[in-house]
């Protein structure tokens, strides 16, 4: 059972990385203002990170538990397969920033073209749908690596 303090810290330093991206979503910060508060929440975010690094680190990993422990054993592996998992989290989600891209670049022009004329609608959508095609490639990839594991 999580006490208090496990529930609230996370929540409250999820809400403090949050808070410099406020105003650029809703619109009202400029170029700079919003470069500079993307700026603040990618060094919070990882100063939290180093700091819950460090404060682990001082703790001696008291977290991981004692050794013949059935949840440590569980978490242990070989390198083989955490470079596994990560392979398969790194094709998935570079696939999806891809698709995104694409995704992005194709529907304002399917928009327009559909606009111009209703003819070209079923042209323009196979152009979006091929951009979020590679997405779904780099999921299957990612099914295929961790079966392998």
């Amino acid at each position: 059972m999580l006490t208090v303090f496990e529930l609230f810290i996370p929540l409250f330093l999820i809400v403090l990385i949050s808070l410099p991206l406020i105003q650029v979503f809703r619109g009202k910060a400029n170029a700079k203002t919003a470069r500079v508060r993307v700026l603040t929440h990618v060094m919070s975010f990882f100063s939290i990170i180093a700091f819950v690094f460090l404060l682990q680190l001082f703790n001696g990993f008291s977290v991981l538990g004692a050794e013949g422990d059935p949840v440590v054993d569980l978490m242990t592996g070989t390198l083989a397969q955490g470079m596994g998992f990560l392979s398969a989290a790194l094709s998935t989600g570079l696939s999806a920033l891809g698709a995104g891209i694409a995704v992005a670049a194709a529907a304002p022009a399917a928009i327009g073209a559909f606009s111009e004329n209703e003819k070209n609608f079923g042209k323009s959508l196979i152009f979006v749908a091929l951009g979020e095609g590679v997405a779904i490639y780099g999921l299957l990839i990612s099914i295929l690596i961790i079966n392998q594991l």
